[in-house]
């Protein structure tokens, strides 16, 4: 194989990506002479993904290596200023605290939101759609199980995450917003913590909150993906997202977040919904159906064997699982419009209306229920 004939549309990706040209044009020749020492033994399937991939690890080595180098030398010439210490952030401690081991995920949240991201049990009842009574009493269940625990015991790093995560989809998806407190906190655990689930975890905020102007239309409508405008996503954070997952995928520790981040990232690279990688996708929900097990991974699994077997294939994939999960109907009334059955979808999206977990999910899902009854 001519190797080089493949070398100008691999710099083309990396300059795409954000890569100037000479580094790009740097990093492509290292990938070219590791191809030239393990592909007489070893052949990629895909040759011009497998150079990408590396020469997108050597542009990103070389990027961090200068940037560390720049900081020593700053550093070696800088003294301490006077006066007393700049006032730390104590934001993620308390995060570990309110996480603690003896608190579910769900009342990790609800306490972290009051007493972290200082909301009122009427916003975050609200945010839940449950009674401002049931969160009070949700909320004094968590305080009264740490009160008669030592705090010098905070959560660990998995719970952390979950209740990040939890929380910047509070922010992404509700009236308030949580979400770049949530990233930011992130960014810096990720300063601190070496783990490739911090990465995952950093690299899916980034690319969905990417999308986020997007999401919703003048009318406050909510926009479903396939029909948002990608124009306007964010493509500075989708570049500094694919970066950040590249170099967790890179450590070859898979976890939940990466794969979810994966799946993220091809969404992102699509210029038009049709052009999604669908296959490919549903491969990333093998990996995370394999990493959790959990029913909504298999439901969500469903929507994207739709998009790339057909509606059929979607379908019977939802019938094996239990139509009580959340999203259930909204799910089988899309895939069941796909499959040319209408009445059947304006009947279940109707039912999922009713039971959406915010209230521009509620409205879309009304108003797609109205268009197919009109019709």
């Amino acid at each position: 194989m001519n190797y080089r004939e493949l070398t100008p549309s691999v710099i083309g990706v990396l300059v795409r990506r954000g890569a100037d040209f000479a580094a790009a044009e740097d990093a492509v020749q290292d990938a070219l002479v590791e191809a030239v020492r393990t592909w007489p033994a070893d052949p990629p399937r895909d040759p011009k993904g497998w150079l990408v991939t590396v020469a997108w690890r050597r542009f990103l080595d070389a990027t961090r290596a200068e940037a560390a180098r720049r900081r020593r030398e700053e550093a070696a010439g800088d003294e301490p200023a006077p006066g007393p210490a700049a006032e730390t952030d104590d934001t993620l401690r308390l995060y570990f605290l309110c996480a603690h081991p003896s608190l579910t995920p769900a009342s990790a949240v609800a306490l972290t939101l009051r007493a972290v991201g200082g909301l009122t049990t009427r916003q975050i009842a609200d945010a839940y759609l449950v009674p401002e009574a049931t969160m009070a009493q949700r909320i004094s269940r968590a305080k009264r199980t740490v009160s008669g625990v030592r705090l010098d015991q905070p959560g660990d790093v998995a719970t952390v995450l979950r209740v990040l995560y939890l929380v910047f989809n509070e922010g992404y998806s509700g009236d308030v917003d949580l979400a770049a407190e949530a990233i930011r906190l992130t960014r810096q655990l990720a300063t601190v913590i070496d783990h490739p689930e911090v990465s995952g975890l950093l690299a899916l905020m980034l690319l969905h909150h990417a999308r986020r102007d997007a999401r919703i239309a003048a009318d406050g409508s909510l926009v479903p993906l396939a029909a948002q405008d990608r124009g306007r996503w964010d493509t500075v954070l989708i570049a500094e997202g694919v970066a950040v997952l590249q170099t967790a995928l890179s450590r070859d520790r898979l976890g939940e977040f990466q794969a979810q981040a994966a799946i993220a990232a091809l969404h992102a690279d699509a210029q038009d919904a049709a052009e999604t990688d669908w296959v490919q996708i549903v491969e990333w929900y093998d990996e995370l159906v394999r990493l959790t097990g959990s029913p909504i991974v298999r439901l969500n699994r469903a929507v994207a064997v739709g998009e790339a077997d057909g509606a059929r294939a979607g379908l019977a994939e939802i019938a094996t699982l239990d139509p009580s999960l959340p999203r259930y109907p909204a799910v089988a009334a899309y895939l069941h419009e796909r499959d040319g059955d209408r009445e059947t979808a304006a009947r279940l999206y109707t039912e999922a209306a009713h039971a959406a977990s915010n209230a521009a999910e509620r409205d879309h899902l009304t108003r797609q229920a109205a268009r197919l009854n009109a019709r």
